[in-house]
């Protein structure tokens, strides 16, 4: 029986070391075409929506991110259609990030998927876990949300600038703080 990589590991949201090469070298191709995107022509909508299409999981029609934008990975994020995320979107995509159809983000919002180990010598000798995070349809994330990891946040649920969402929130409910509390449900 083989040993399985540190990538199957990573996807299978086991245990596994950030510092692999096979790792390494993804993280460097995510790297160089979020580096070409949040350097290009701001203007150039073609090119923009060319290098996504190539870095994330997938990119839905007429979707739209406001460079700068980082990712780990990029193929861990699935974005769909009419999408758009103002400038500084963050994705660190160690476990799936799917974020849904029609789904608007102010800036500097960030969608964070790792974990580490709470015991000191795991997370000394580097290891880290991830859980994935999903954004339903018709969200609205405000300027400075933090998404943690393994988060749901159901269909039209809007979350208030700087709530840090610990937990999963309903569809069709208004999420304010830290951390992110219901305060009432969306009018319909």
């Amino acid at each position: 029986m083989t040993e399985r990589s540190m990538r199957d590991r990573m996807l299978a949201g086991e245990l596994y070391i950030a510092d692999d090469p096979e790792l390494a070298r993804d993280m460097e191709r995510a790297a160089a075409l979020s580096h070409r995107l949040n350097t290009m022509d701001p203007t150039d909508a073609a090119a923009r929506r060319a290098v996504l299409t190539d870095l994330l999981g997938a990119f839905g029609p007429d979707s739209e991110i406001r460079p700068p934008f980082r990712c780990d990975y990029g193929y861990q994020t699935f974005i769909g259609a009419r999408t758009f995320a103002n400038y500084g979107l963050m994705c660190l995509d160690v476990a799936r990030i799917t974020i849904g159809d029609d789904v608007q983000m102010g800036p500097n919002v960030q969608l964070l998927t790792p974990t580490h180990p709470v015991a000191a010598g795991p997370r000394r000798d580097k290891w880290e876990a991830a859980r994935p995070i999903t954004i339903g349809d018709n969200v609205w994330l405000g300027g400075g949300v933090i998404v943690l990891p393994g988060v749901t946040i159901g269909d039209n649920t809007v979350v208030g600038a700087g709530a840090v969402v610990t937990r999963d929130l309903p569809p069709n409910v208004v999420a304010v703080g830290n951390p992110a509390r219901i305060i009432r449900e969306v009018e319909q």
